[in-house]
C-alpha cells in the first residue's frame, strides 16, 4: 500500500477542494478549455524540468511511494498527476476566494449596477 501514498495525497487534495466547485460554483471544471490553457505551461515547464533533473541524476523518486508507472524520460506518472492536481486545486481555491469576496478579473460578463446583464449595443 505504500506505493499509493503519492496518489492518496493527490486524491486528498482533490477531495478537499471539490466542495469549492460544488457549493461555491467556481466553474473551474465547467471551463475545460480555460483550465487546459492554464495547465499547459505548468506541464511543459515542470515536466521538462523533472525529465532533465532525472536524466542528470539530480532528482529521484522513492519507489516505495509511487505506483511504479514510468513515462518517457523515466518520469513517474504520479509526478505528472501532481503537476495537474496541485494547480487545479490552487485554481479552485483562487476562484472560491474570488466568488466569496466578489473579486473580478475582467472576464466576467458585464453587468449594470443592479446586477442585470449590461446592454451590448452601446450608442
Amino acid at each position: 500500500m505504500r506505493h499509493l501514498v503519492y496518489l492518496a495525497v493527490l486524491l486528498g487534495c482533490l477531495l478537499g477542494t471539490a466542495p469549492l466547485e460544488l457549493f461555491l460554483g467556481t466553474r473551474v471544471y465547467a471551463r475545460p478549455r480555460r483550465l487546459a490553457l492554464t495547465l499547459l505551461p505548468v506541464l511543459v515547464v515542470f515536466v521538462g524540468w523533472d525529465v532533465y533533473a532525472i536524466a542528470a541524476g539530480h532528482w529521484t523518486f522513492d519507489p516505495r511511494h509511487i505506483t511504479g508507472v514510468r513515462l518517457p524520460g523515466r518520469l513517474p506518472l504520479d509526478e505528472v498527476l501532481f503537476f495537474v492536481v496541485v494547480p487545479v486545486c490552487a485554481i479552485l481555491t483562487l476562484e472560491a476566494v474570488r466568488a466569496v469576496r466578489g473579486w473580478t478579473v475582467g472576464d466576467e460578463p458585464a453587468a449594470d449596477l443592479d446586477g442585470a446583464p449590461a446592454r451590448t449595443d452601446r450608442r
